[in-house]
């Protein structure tokens, strides 16, 4: 299997920079990659963990639309164990980042999703990818609890 051909068919474009697969469908395609915290241009990039699985990014949507990231976001201003818990991801989320940047974080100030403030919950999308790369992201949880991890079509092996 060509990882990158299957990556850019399921993002639709060749992703920037350096990627590996962090997680893998039952099928063995790629559900989330790896990407380098500063583009081959220098430029940096905070997303560390980037959702490629079609079946996910379109499943998550659907979430978001439906207004989990409100949900979610009640659920932290009142439950201080989940909101532990997140920090504890974010926290995770930022030292995985300067791993993968040989010991440099090129923007410590921002976690899961770019964000500064963990608790205000811009993209689900980014919580699943980060959970399916092994960061212990609860809101990636309660994610994957309500949908389907996986498809039932394998349309990945359109790309190969």
């Amino acid at each position: 299997m060509d990882d990158a051909a299957v990556v850019a068919w399921q993002l639709g474009r060749t992703p920037r920079g350096p990627w590996r697969a962090a997680s893998r469908c039952s099928f063995g395609f790629p559900t989330t990659i790896v990407t380098v915290p500063v583009t081959g241009s220098g430029e940096p990039f905070p997303t560390l963990y980037y959702l490629t699985c079609p079946h996910l990014v379109a499943a998550v949507g659907r979430l978001e639309s439906d207004g989990l990231m409100e949900v979610l976001r009640a659920e932290l201003a009142s439950d201080r164990s989940l909101t532990a818990r997140l920090l504890d991801a974010d926290e995770s989320y930022r030292k995985a980042r300067a791993r993968e940047g040989g010991g440099v974080d090129p923007q410590p100030n921002v976690g899961i999703a770019g964000q500064r403030d963990p608790c205000a919950v811009k993209c689900l999308h980014a919580h699943t990818a980060a959970l399916l790369a092994g960061i212990a992201d609860p809101l990636g949880e309660v994610v994957l609890k309500k949908l389907s991890a996986e498809c039932a079509d394998r349309r990945c092996e359109e790309a190969t």
